[in-house]
């Protein structure tokens, strides 16, 4: 920290020469604004902050440092959730991948891995997001295309082999069909010998963002609810390693919504959760440390680190307030993807630089964990040679730019804190709208109708021109950089899932079939935990379209207003 910032108070001692910012606007600004005048009458931020022309003392000088800032790894961890940081590891390098079949993607795991990857990330396609099969009529073309087909602890079992479970974490992205995912996951480290206490990772399974921003939903609001509530008691009991949700602003923002949007409809989410799970009578000082949150890094390299540093802080002083948690339980452990939404297909090369920018923020935020994207992926699922050139984009941020190598090393900058100030106030706002509307659940049209108006504002602000993106509303080539989209052949690809599955289904016990969706149907119209019936069921090679299709034969489906 400068010598001339007090500990006590930013602004503190730390003097205005010549009569301030007011003064020296008068003697200086104003004359060079005479002769150029600015590019732009108003500077602001995606969240709709002003950005001013200059910070001094004056903008932090209610800023008080044990307050508002403290130390990092103490309360309210504005500046980092642990104390040495990247000093003593870096954050965790989760390339996500997920792309055909199971053995493709098990592949590409493996080459992550052995280019240097400390994390898998897991895509899932359409049906398996959807509680759908390869062979569901509903499934006809979306097999394999957006992420890998799971349809049975067969396909698992190629996903995950040769990978050490008990010393590699894995995250998956899936959210309505997470218990069965994590079923799958569970039943191939039971088969390997694997304790339960002994695996670790996250799965998404934050299902009110796909209600709001997303849609891949397949249960009513309320059955979800208690699904999600079962994960959390059962692995609080079987698995205390697994993160048992990744409560998710990143697909939020990818709809179109602002930071301060991002940081407070995935909050209002979060509080919604950590209540369920209380109701449900869990401990929030047990089940809430292994909480954990998924938000966007996008292009505006300060606002972002700003965000980062607000949400640390807003989550710790919300859950004091509110759940009386303790320390460990008011800490907020994130993962962070660079922004899908901001790559374009034009001059797709200039996204490596975007991609860049965006990860460094992440890594100034404080972020626990990180995936880059491939600058190709405007265009088509992730190369090799583009998922590499990505993870070697975080390998030369932490080895090479040196900014891993002091703890929140922004922190003191007079515009840094302003805007962290800024982006937690218009947080705390919509919060306290959320709330007056009875929480998350009830309000889930409010924030469908709040990202929906701030992506047509960028978007027209980009037709404009007053939002320059680089290669498509200005500095636009004639042709764009070739790129290798060397894809599968997804027809082929659908029918050799669809002949396995015929196989698995005609070699197994058709009465354990039975007897299992019949558990779970029981489970679903009761009180018992779902996730050891569903356990069970996996065990017996039950399908996850037919586990979705007995959880939907008693809860019905989600119909949008």
């Amino acid at each position: 920290m400068s010598d001339t910032l007090a500990v006590t108070n930013l602004g503190e001692d730390a003097g205005t020469p010549d009569g301030g910012k007011a003064s020296w606007t008068e003697r200086a600004v104003t004359p060079a604004l005479a002769k150029h005048a600015e590019r732009r009458e108003r500077f602001e931020s995606t969240s709709g902050v002003e950005v001013d022309r200059l910070y001094t003392p004056e903008d932090t000088a209610g800023l008080d440092y044990e307050r508002d800032l403290g130390y990092p790894g103490e309360f309210p961890f504005t500046r980092g959730i642990q104390p040495t940081m990247y000093r003593g590891r870096f954050w965790t390098m989760r390339q996500y991948a997920g792309f055909g079949t199971a053995e493709e993607t098990n592949e590409r795991f493996k080459l992550l891995l052995a280019a240097g990857q400390t994390g898998l990330s897991t895509a899932f396609d359409l049906p398996t997001q959807m509680g759908y099969d390869s062979d569901h009529s509903m499934a006809a073309g979306e097999v394999g295309r957006v992420g890998v087909a799971i349809d049975s602890l067969a396909d698992m079992r190629k996903l995950l082999a040769d990978i050490p479970l008990d010393r590699v974490s894995t995250s998956m992205t899936i959210n309505a069909t997470a218990s069965i995912l994590l079923a799958f996951y569970i039943a191939v480290a039971d088969e390997r010998g694997i304790p339960r206490n002994k695996i670790s990772g996250t799965i998404q399974n934050d299902i009110l963002k796909e209600y709001i921003a997303r849609g891949t939903y397949v249960f009513p609001v309320e059955p979800s609810l208690r699904l999600i509530t079962d994960i959390f008691a059962f692995c609080h009991a079987e698995v205390p390693k697994w993160n048992t949700i990744s409560i998710s602003g990143y697909h939020i923002r990818e709809a179109g919504s602002t930071a301060a949007q991002e940081i407070a409809f995935t909050f209002a989410d979060g509080l919604e959760y950590v209540r369920r799970a209380q109701a449900a009578g869990l401990d929030v000082n047990r089940f809430a440390p292994r909480l954990s949150f998924f938000f966007a890094s996008h292009n505006d390299l300060f606002e972002e680190v700003a965000k980062f540093r607000a949400a640390r802080r807003l989550w710790a002083r919300l859950m004091r307030e509110r759940f009386g948690a303790s320390d460990e339980a008011a800490k907020l452990r994130f993962h962070t993807q660079t922004g899908g939404v901001t790559l374009q297909a034009q001059q797709p090369l200039n996204n490596v630089v975007r991609v860049t920018v965006q990860a460094l923020a992440a890594l100034l935020g404080g972020t626990q964990s990180l995936h880059t994207n491939g600058y190709d992926e405007a265009l088509s699922l992730p190369t090799a040679q583009a998922a590499t050139l990505a993870l070697r984009t975080q390998q030369v941020l932490a080895f090479e730019s040196g900014a891993a190598d002091t703890v929140d090393p922004l922190a003191g900058s007079y515009f840094v804190e302003s805007m962290t100030d800024a982006v937690e106030a218009k947080a705390r706002e919509y919060l306290d709208k959320i709330e007056e509307m009875g929480g998350a659940a009830a309000a889930i049209d409010y924030m469908q109708e709040e990202i929906h108006r701030a992506a047509y504002e960028h978007q027209i602000a980009v037709e404009r021109g007053d939002r320059v993106i680089v290669g498509v509303n200005r500095f636009q080539a004639a042709e764009g950089d070739p790129v290798d989209l060397g894809q599968p052949d997804f027809t082929a690809l659908e029918r050799g899932q669809q002949r396995q599955l015929a196989e698995l289904k005609a070699s197994r016990d058709d009465g354990e079939v039975r007897a299992r969706l019949e558990a779970i149907r029981a489970a679903a119209r009761g009180t018992d935990n779902l996730m050891p019936h569903i356990i069970d069921a996996v065990k017996a090679m039950v399908t996850l379209g037919e586990i979705s299709d007995a959880l939907r034969a008693e809860w019905g489906v989600h119909r949008p207003a």
